[in-house]
């Protein structure tokens, strides 16, 4: 990846999270009053940026596509631990939250990060170029797991409404584990040409690997930075789970307060998850380096299922109540539409602004459709 390395004691990605921390630390046993939960909340979003600044100075040293499997991971421990601070405050919604926010995140980074990238891409370079291999095989994966987890909890019969059962539910942990972690083989180790940038002609047709070398990148940080930088990314995260623990309750308020569904808070939370990645897609698809957006956006997605899923089984243990993951009938007609689109992008290897656009169409019928279903 190509953000900057940190470069001393006081570059902000070092201070943020020290202070992130201190907030947590000093609002734990009071946090109602307006003021200290407007405090909370830019600590909040000062930490998830710095997790994800750190996350890139540590990919940046590793290379793609390590890069953008570390990114993923660590949106997704932000991700897994809102999603449980929030379960275990109770409400009536709680049930469907590791659903909603599952899908929330699905859609924004097979619509909203793949379609930005793409357009901002094609927009400044007229065609972009991506290996079909490497992105295709992401995307089978994550709609393999996608139809494990959120699909088939609507058509079994074991379990209740649109819960699995308790073998079901381990079951689909079980596979979550092994497809993630069979595709995390694939990407690094077996097929890791695959998934590196690309060059291509003027008809966007690939001509061979990017030289990572010969680039205008800055030089990759050296091992003390990163380091640092991966303490830092602890202490990031550490900072988040916490801090989305208090504000929690103000979330929930605020979307029961405007008379949206309970599912507005999934989107909520995966929108504040995945705004930095969102940027770090766009940056590199400026660069015409699309290959390591759809990195990102793929890898997230299959992260966010893959990774969050098996946790949220095992914690179901001692959470009290439901755990509701098949996706409601406007979901469910969404992800179809969504996997038709994707297929159909992925499989060219190669795509003009319109494609991005249609994906951000989608993007947008999901958000409007979260408010008003």
């Amino acid at each position: 990846m190509s953000s900057p390395a940190v470069r001393g004691p006081f570059q902000w990605s070092v201070v943020v999270p020290v202070v992130a921390l201190i907030v947590l630390a000093a609002t734990w046993a009071s946090h109602s009053h307006w003021a200290v939960l407007a405090l909370i909340a830019a600590a909040l979003v000062g930490a998830v940026l710095a997790a994800v600044h750190h996350a890139e100075v540590v990919a940046h040293k590793v290379g793609e596509p390590f890069g953008s499997l570390i990114l993923a991971v660590a949106v997704t421990v932000i991700e897994v631990g809102l999603i449980v601070m929030l379960m275990t405050s109770g409400g009536e919604g709680t049930s469907t939250y590791a659903r909603d926010t599952v899908f929330a995140a699905v859609m924004i980074t097979l619509n909203g990060i793949v379609g930005i990238a793409l357009l901002v891409g094609a927009v400044k370079h007229h065609l972009v170029s991506f290996n079909p291999s490497g992105t295709g095989t992401a995307l089978t994966t994550v709609i393999a797991l996608a139809s494990l987890t959120m699909v088939l909890p609507s058509f079994t019969t074991s379990g209740d409404g649109r819960e699995f059962s308790a073998s079901q539910l381990a079951f689909a942990a079980v596979a979550s584990i092994v497809l993630y972690a069979g595709f995390v083989f694939t990407q690094t180790v077996r097929h890791r040409d695959f998934f590196v940038p690309v060059t291509s002609d003027e008809y966007g047709r690939i001509t061979g690997l990017l030289d990572e070398d010969g680039d205008d990148h800055a030089d990759p940080p050296s091992g003390r930075e990163t380091a640092l930088s991966l303490v830092m990314l602890v202490v990031a995260l550490v900072s988040v789970v916490g801090l989305a623990k208090l504000l929690s309750p103000t979330i929930e308020d605020g979307v029961t307060s405007l008379g949206a569904p309970y599912a507005v808070v999934g989107v909520v939370i995966a929108l504040l998850v995945l705004a930095p990645e969102s940027i770090a897609a766009v940056r590199n698809a400026s660069r015409d380096r699309v290959q390591v957006s759809l990195n990102l956006g793929y890898g997230s997605a299959m992260a966010s299922i893959g990774l969050t899923v098996p946790t949220i089984a095992v914690a179901s243990i001692w959470l009290d109540g439901p755990l509701v993951l098949g996706l409601e009938t406007t979901q469910l007609v969404l992800l179809a539409i969504t996997v038709v689109v994707s297929a159909l992008t992925v499989a060219q290897g190669r795509a003009k602004s319109q494609q991005g656009l249609v994906h951000l169409v989608l993007f947008g019928a999901f958000l409007f459709l979260s408010v008003v279903p």
